[in-house]
């Protein structure tokens, strides 16, 4: 793919955390929630329909478009602007065009 911008790994460093959290904050919540809400925008999560993956590369393709627009394109309504510019990631909002254009 030309022009595309490849990452490459220099390197890894192994942490080993360890505590003892309290069980009274441990919450499941969170993903939970993230799962539901890749369940009901994603018609390839609910079996029998014809959207359904059948191959596993197309497939890890639809999640990734997913979180790539969940997390750069989508506006979301607690935060007023998309989680990566929330986080400091990115400073603008991306269009579709933008999504399409990373695989030319």
């Amino acid at each position: 793919m030309a022009g595309m911008c490849v990452a490459e790994c220099v390197g890894c460093q192994t942490n080993t955390v360890s505590g003892t959290p309290n069980a009274d904050h441990i919450s499941t919540s969170y993903v939970e929630r993230q799962n539901l809400t890749m369940r009901m925008r994603m018609r390839r999560f609910t079996r029998l329909t014809n959207a359904f993956s059948k191959k596993i590369a197309n497939h890890e393709h639809a999640v990734a478009l997913h979180y790539m627009h969940y997390n750069f394109a989508r506006r979301h309504q607690t935060l007023r602007v998309t989680p990566a510019m929330a986080a400091g990631v990115d400073r603008r909002l991306w269009t579709v065009e933008d999504i399409v254009r990373l695989a030319d």
